[in-house]
């Protein structure tokens, strides 16, 4: 058996964070019971060890050195869906159950806990609203523009009009987002858990600092690469 399923759960998670998110999925204590091993914690709740094991080692798989400047407008558009919206998307729920959580057991003595949570719960809605309307308006079209250039065919006006017009509307709301996770990152002292912090908190702070990083990337691959270049060729079939 791996020499994983003898790994005590809490300290999976101290040394990857990312494992909370299956832990929780699979109903694994990790924070009260944190001290079981994983193939105790495993049978504790009928799972199979050799399942769980694969689940944990493909959030360890992790790493980025994709070209992203390499990439076609349609691919980039592919990879912000996949990579960067999934993320949002998959994380958006356990960072809402873990910052309810600290903030009923530890919001007396931190009553910034509170300020964090709404924060964050005003984030995701925003988020989700926005990542929606790239959906199913802006990136849509992108990629029409750049199959028009490729079969030369006429591409007829969108109903937003410029593309400038869609596009400073996603800049503005990410700078939104940008000030709100700075406003975060304040609260929680560069997402610094306190001492008497438990597993969880720990967790929770981890994740929200991640969620930022990851969010820095999502809105740079828009704001820097994808759009400048759906800009140019809207200019180039429009004229």
């Amino acid at each position: 058996m791996d020499p994983i399923a003898d790994k005590k759960v809490g300290k999976i998670v101290a040394d990857n964070f990312r494992t909370a998110k299956v832990f929780t999925e699979l109903g694994i204590d990790f924070c009260c019971k944190g001290g079981v091993k994983l193939s105790e914690a495993c049978e504790m709740r009928g799972l199979n060890t050799e399942k769980v094991i694969e689940e944990l080692l493909q959030v360890f798989q992790t790493g980025d050195s994709t070209n992203y400047l390499g990439m076609g407008m349609g691919e980039l558009v592919d990879y912000i869906l996949k990579i960067h919206h999934k993320y949002v998307e998959d994380t958006i729920p356990a960072l809402k159950f873990y910052l309810e959580k600290i903030n009923r057991v530890h919001g007396e003595r931190h009553p910034e806990l509170e300020e964090i949570k709404t924060l964050f719960f005003d984030a995701a809605d925003a988020l989700t609203v926005h990542m929606k309307k790239e959906e199913f308006i802006l990136f849509p079209y992108i990629k029409a523009m750049e199959e028009s250039l490729k079969s030369d065919f006429h591409l007829s006006a969108p109903h937003f009009g410029h593309i400038d017009n869609p596009i400073l509307l996603m800049e503005e709301e990410h700078d939104t987002e940008g000030e709100r996770f700075r406003r975060i990152s304040t609260l929680s002292n560069k997402y610094t858990p306190p001492a008497d912090a438990c597993q969880t908190y720990r967790v929770a702070f981890a994740m929200l600092e991640e969620f930022e990083n990851d969010l820095h990337t999502h809105i740079h691959l828009e704001n820097n690469i994808l759009f400048p270049v759906a800009q140019q060729v809207f200019e180039k079939i429009t004229h």
